[in-house]
């Protein structure tokens, strides 16, 4: 643990703020705020990440030791580190908000490892900060199981993410009302340490730009640019420029792959977009259970859907919109900034058709008969319900005979689906020649391809999960850690490490969601709560 190497750049070429106290206020003239994390009673380790350990250079002694797990409550400050919590704004819900900044998250320190590759190590829920607003800077078990799994169950699965180091326990309750609706309850306490290259987001340029900080922005900009795309080159305008259309294909490429693992973030605020292109703050995420483009997790959404799955490649556009009105005063012309949000759209429209057609285990993806065919699957998919994960897994395994076309005859050819329908009563004559016929046009378009059923099958089954963190899966995990028990916990840890294979003693974990689980809190829809 002393090993630990720290070079904290954010703070040491960044102006800070110049009151010392945790007190929520607002902080002006300042990218942060110096703040130590508050000590816990009784912390203890729940679980860690053994592959985010060795990228800092701990090994699975040193994750082990009581001194890892005094460090990552916030008991133990290391050789160092600088604890400090940013200060950033943003939208919300479409609506600029003003200040909020890390309002229980704090940076511990920047860690170079033995690459040479900066990773910051940050504590949610770690205490007060001047950016708490009215909230305390706390987190509870319930969410922080979510949000260390999902970290870890996302990279498994290819998608662009921040990563989860630890998940401690503190000893001590927190109060919180989970819905929002005057029912207030005590809760384990919990901190997570979550790590990433960076965790600038869109609202720390927002905020200056609204107060205008120009100054400090073109500061934060040059830092960004330097710190984390040095391949740019010296900060220039047309250097900026290339900044932000770099910054338009990470989002872009982010989002195609939350739609192909249907992952739905449920809080798509431009305070929760990285400037990397990694998924940030699991809060009231979720995965599609039943393929229903205007699904969101998060019941302040449930009214407007403003981020449910359908929504958020447009989302994430308006989101960096925001970021581009930022910036402007760095450019002073509106038309390469446009020309920049173009990049998005092509980047997102190419990278979407290209990953659908892997999905359907094409060679690439062909406009001519490729458009309607993915078009109608996705008008079919919501007639029924129909689970997202297990439709296109079994897709795979639909018989379409080497060099020949395929049949469809009969209701048999829809058998390797049957297990993604949640009510197969509801499966009606019509839906099912619907189906049928899709699936022979579907077997003349492979067929066209040439490619070996076993080499398709192969490769739908990369892109293809198995095993998604399911909401009812955590929400299973939780109940139990909140009894003390953790073994579901890491027992899932370990599943999502493997999400594309078949792991026949976990089958269980790969089922669709059962009834119980269709209107329970937590396995449905969740709060922002934590």
């Amino acid at each position: 643990m002393n090993t630990l190497t720290f070079d904290n750049s954010f703070v040491r070429e960044l102006p800070g703020d110049a009151l010392t106290h945790r007190q929520p206020r607002r902080v002006t003239g300042a990218c942060y705020s110096r703040v130590p994390p508050v000590s816990v009673s009784v912390p203890g380790l729940v679980v860690h990440s053994r592959e985010a350990a060795a990228l800092i250079g701990l090994s699975e002694s040193d994750c082990l030791t009581p001194q890892f797990t005094r460090v990552f409550s916030g008991n133990e400050q290391l050789l160092g580190m600088d604890p400090f919590a940013m200060c950033y704004g943003g939208h919300q819900f479409g609506n600029w908000v003003g200040q909020l900044g890390d309002g229980r998250a704090i940076n511990l320190g920047e860690v170079i490892n033995r690459q040479g590759h900066r990773w910051v190590l940050q504590l949610k829920g770690a205490g007060l900060t001047p950016y708490s607003r009215t909230a305390d800077g706390l987190a509870v078990l319930r969410s922080s199981i979510r949000e260390f799994l999902c970290s870890e169950a996302m990279f498994h699965l290819g998608v662009p993410t921040t990563r989860a180091l630890s998940l401690v326990t503190t000893g001590e309750q927190v109060v919180r009302d989970m819905f929002y609706d005057g029912h207030p309850k005590e809760e384990p306490g919990a901190v997570v340490c979550r790590m990433a290259p960076s965790f600038i987001r869109f609202g720390n340029f927002q905020i200056l730009a609204v107060r205008n900080e120009l100054a400090l922005l073109q500061q934060l900009v040059d830092y960004t640019i330097k710190t984390d795309f040095p391949h740019l080159g010296i900060p220039s305008k047309e250097t900026y420029l290339q900044w932000i259309r770099q910054v338009c294909r990470t989002t872009a490429e982010m989002v195609i792959h939350w739609m192909r693992v249907g992952f739905v973030h449920g809080v798509m605020n431009t305070d929760n977009m990285s400037i990397l292109g990694l998924t940030i703050d699991y809060g009231p995420y979720g995965w599609l259970e039943n393929y229903d483009p205007a699904w969101t997790p998060n019941t302040t959404d449930a009214s407007g859907r403003r981020y449910c799955f359908g929504n958020q490649s447009g989302i994430a556009h308006w989101n960096l919109v925001q970021l581009a009105n930022a910036i402007y005063p760095l450019i002073g012309e509106v038309e390469p900034l446009q020309e920049s949000m173009d990049v998005y759209v092509d980047v997102y429209t190419h990278g979407w058709q290209q990953m659908m057609a892997r999905k359907l285990g094409f060679e690439k993806y062909e406009k001519e008969t490729d458009e309607d065919l993915i078009s109608d699957l996705l008008d079919l998919l919501p007639l029924v319900e129909t689970d997202m994960t297990l439709f296109f897994r079994n897709l795979a395994v639909v018989n379409i005979p080497d060099g020949a076309e395929f049949s469809g005859r009969d209701d048999t050819s829809m058998a390797p689906l049957m297990e993604a329908y949640y009510t197969p009563e509801e499966l009606t004559p019509a839906y099912k020649e619907k189906m049928i016929a899709w699936l022979k046009r579907y077997g003349v378009r492979l067929t066209k391809d040439g490619i070996p059923s076993d080499k398709r099958r192969e490769a739908m089954n990369r892109v293809n999960p198995k095993y998604v963190l399911r909401n009812y899966l955590a929400q299973l995990a939780i109940d139990k850690a909140e009894a003390g028990e953790h073994g579901m916990v890491k027992e899932l840890l370990e599943v999502m490490r493997h999400p594309y294979d078949e792991q026949p003693e976990k089958e269980h974990f790969a089922e669709k969601r059962p009834e119980w689980a269709r209107n329970r809190a937590g396995c449905s829809m969740l709060s922002c709560s934590s």
